[in-house]
């Protein structure tokens, strides 16, 4: 997608922004999986999630390329409008963000206090999504899309710096929603010429993207019923499809239990609250764990935004609902 160069300079425009992320070793979670585990702990960004990178990089672009845009409108489930409204926002556009009933209170709060208007409508994503392309062409909106190649290149920058830094990486698990952060990770190791195998994890209550890779075509799901609302995705996008589709090695499919067993090995082995997304990598590593012993590994924690009561649900020792 993108040669060494741009990836570089999306990482310089993004450190203007926020500071590189951090990647650590956790004597526990080695202890747990038999493998030398690193975490690149995206949940310690602005916003608490690695999608703050795109909207960086987006929002730049865009005011660029279309100096006379006013406003932005895109649907989320909560890290990518955070993303977009603080971007926005502050480069004096509206942000316009659309979410599908009952969304994250949490997530919508946060997107409402970096400055987006906040709007709710149907009963999942795509509905969602639906809703803010109409208001595109009612209200003189630009929409942003779920992936774009300027939000990739500017994600890839947590891929970048991961995989420039620990050459060792044997293997990289990273979650798929609608597929920048895995299309990101792909792109930086083959500008790197890195070689990290990467695996994508879908949960298995929302399996269109490991559906559609082993169909060769786009699938949908009748529903995305998981707690773990990042990958809560019916419907794949077809242009990460294409990309995750060659470049991954295989998609694992985690259930909701081992999320939630994930959230709770997280926080008594490292004491970071993590987002069902976030975990996601950690629990497909720890399904394949025998695989994986001995073995130099990463998971990317790509957001903490979990809401109170689901936490305290997790650490009490059972699953949140979806």
């Amino acid at each position: 997608m993108f040669d060494l160069r741009e990836i570089e300079a999306a990482a310089r425009l993004v450190h203007r922004n926020m500071p590189p992320s951090a990647q650590m070793r956790w004597p526990l979670l080695d202890r747990a999986t038999g493998a030398q585990v690193i975490v690149k702990h995206e949940n310690h960004n602005p916003t608490g999630a690695f999608k703050v990178r795109g909207g960086i990089t987006f929002i730049d672009w865009l005011t660029r390329t279309r100096p006379d845009v006013t406003g932005i409108v895109t649907a989320t489930r909560g890290n990518h409008g955070q993303s977009q409204a603080r971007a926005a926002t502050a480069a004096g556009l509206r942000a316009v963000v659309y979410v599908p009933e009952g969304n994250s209170p949490e997530k919508n709060a946060a997107m409402k206090a970096w400055g987006a208007e906040l709007r709710i409508h149907g009963t999942d994503f795509e509905t969602a999504r639906e809703a803010a392309i109409r208001a595109a062409g009612e209200e003189g909106l630009t929409v942003v899309p779920p992936f774009h190649r300027e939000l990739v290149r500017g994600v890839a920058t947590y891929g970048w710096e991961l995989l420039s830094a620990h050459p060792g990486i044997e293997v990289l698990y990273v979650p798929i929603g609608c597929g920048s952060g895995i299309c990101g990770c792909i792109a930086a190791r083959d500008a790197l010429r890195h070689g990290a195998e990467i695996v994508g994890v879908v949960s298995e209550a929302a399996q269109g993207a490991r559906m559609s890779v082993a169909a060769g075509q786009a699938i949908s799901t009748d529903t995305a019923r998981t707690f773990a609302d990042g990958i809560a995705v019916r419907t794949p996008v077809r242009e990460a499809l294409e990309i995750y589709g060659r470049g991954a090695a295989r998609i694992v499919a985690v259930s909701d239990d081992e999320v939630a067993e994930a959230i709770r090995l997280y926080w008594t082995a490292t004491h970071n609250a993590t987002e069902g997304a976030g975990a996601a990598p950690l629990a497909a590593l720890m399904q394949e764990r025998e695989a994986m012993a001995g073995r130099t590994v990463a998971v990317i924690n790509c957001g903490g935004n979990i809401d109170a009561d689901r936490m305290a649900t997790i650490l009490t020792g059972g699953t949140p609902a979806p």
